[in-house]
Parts: structure tokens; sequence; C-alpha cells
């Protein structure tokens, strides 16, 4: 079987709410989610690029007042959650409470540094849950096309298996070949036809950091103790694995649009945002 290759039919997903983490302090990039991207702040970008999706609603959870009269200014629904959460998930949890939602309630975690998210990407990983009714959480992941970036640890590697659920993820380049650990099987001219062919075998997967939730799930989430795979990785989606909770996973046709951790992330984005400003 090759991952990678043959997307599964899609599901129209159920209703779903989009949930946006946005927290002020940054440290590569201070006040992050109200960097100005053709006179937008960035979380009110997501948030349209969000509501272009078959979500109900959605709602940016913030934790500054700052981000919330931002929001505001532009008609995006915000709420205020605690500053001093210890992750995403966490303030997620908390956005799930003060919403009312609970039991299979989906909900769709887009962060708030992807202004450039795709609306149909959110419908696919959101329609997972409908698609698996075994699985707690959804994801994406894509054809790595570079041999640099299946070396890189700052990309997330995810193994499926035969339903399309989370085997594994790591930081290493998995999975790794024992035979040809040179990687004399993956030559740069080879990968661009290798992750199109159906014929050409196992395709590496990079993980896409969008996530659909339960709502039940995700607001036991973070009493859940750490795995040690964790902690080992810095990936907090082992946590779920490693509880024995199902993680299914869209593979997406394409890359999506970089997100934002840098200024040098900020001024790539805003290049591309003007550059369809002008094709329009």
């Amino acid at each position: 079987m090759s991952h990678g290759v043959q997307p599964p039919a899609s599901t129209s997903p159920s209703a779903f709410t989009v949930l946006i983490p946005a927290r002020l302090a940054s440290t590569r990039l201070p006040n992050k989610p109200l960097a100005d991207i053709a006179g937008l702040p960035m979380v009110v970008r997501v948030a349209q690029r969000a509501q272009q999706s078959k979500a109900e609603r959605v709602v940016v959870a913030a934790d500054d007042e700052l981000i919330l009269q931002a929001c505001q200014q532009h008609g995006v629904q915000a709420l205020l959650t605690d500053k001093d959460h210890a992750s995403g998930s966490d303030r997620l949890a908390q956005a799930c409470a003060q919403l009312g939602l609970q039991g299979d309630d989906i909900v769709v975690n887009v962060q708030g540094d992807e202004p450039l998210m795709d609306p149909a990407l959110i419908d696919e990983v959101a329609a997972l849950l409908s698609a698996h009714t075994d699985a707690s959480m959804g994801t994406a992941a894509h054809a790595i096309a570079s041999q640099a970036d299946y070396l890189n640890p700052n990309v997330v590697k995810v193994v499926l298996d035969a339903r399309n659920m989370a085997h594994y993820f790591s930081r290493a380049p998995i999975p790794w070949s024992r035979d040809q650990s040179d990687l004399a099987w993956w030559h740069e001219e080879q990968m661009a036809p290798a992750v199109r062919s159906a014929s050409a075998g196992f395709a590496p997967l990079r993980h896409v950091g969008i996530y659909s939730y339960r709502a039940g799930f995700l607001r036991q989430f973070p009493q859940l103790p750490p795995a040690p795979t964790e902690a080992v990785e810095a990936l907090e989606q082992l946590r779920a694995l490693w509880h024995g909770h199902r993680i299914a996973v869209h593979i997406a046709a394409t890359a999506p649009g970089p997100g934002v951790d840098t200024p040098e992330d900020l001024e790539k984005v805003r290049a591309i945002v003007a550059l369809q400003g002008q094709a329009h």
C-alpha cells in the first residue's frame, strides 16, 4: 500500500466549531497574533479563512484583551481564556467549557499563526471524526517532497496504518530504510514522481498541525498524564496515542501555505497575500 498517493474519499463533516488559540506572548515574534498582514491582524486573517469553511462558528480563544479587541473590531467572535495555560490544548479545553461544548461535538483547532490555511482542509479534518467513529482526534499530512525536509527534525513525520490511523509521530526520519540507510533509495530527482505514483512504493508523510477533536475528549485531554514519548519528542499528540486513543489522518494532495513563527516567515506570508490581492 502506498500512503500519500490516493487520498481517501471525503465525507461531509457533521456540524463543527473552529477554535483558534491565540497567545500574545511569543519569543520569536512578539505580539504575533496582532502582526499586520495587508491591513488586518494575523489572527483576524486566520479567522476569516476559517469562516470560509463549513464550520457553524469560528471562535478565537485569546489570552489577552488586546486580541479580544482586535477580533471585535473586525466582527470575529472571541473569548478570553487564562494567561497561564501550559499548552494550546489546555486553552481549547477551557474554551470548550465556556462555549458549553461536550460529548461528541466536533471541534477543529486551527492555529492562530496559519493565515493561509485552506478552508477545504479544515472541512476534511472535521469530516474524519464522522468517518471514523472510533477516533478521538483527526489531523492531516502530506507527502514529503524533499530529502532536506525528511531529515529536518523541525519537520514532524507520521506513519499510518492501513486505515490511515496514526501509528506514531516523530521528528526523526520515519520510516527509515534498514538496508539503504545512506538514503540512496531516495534521490532528489526521483522524489516528485515517487510521491505521485502508486507504483513507487511508500511515501514518507509530513504532519500538518491542524486537529479535530470530540469535545468530550478535548476537555479530558489536559488531565491525562503526559507520555514519556511526548517528553522525548516534544509532540503533544503522542499523549493521545500513549493512552490508547486513535488519531485519524487525512492525506492532503498538497502542502498547506506557510505558517508564521519568525519575522522571516511573516515577510513571506505578507508577500504571498500581496500577490493574492494583485491576482484578484
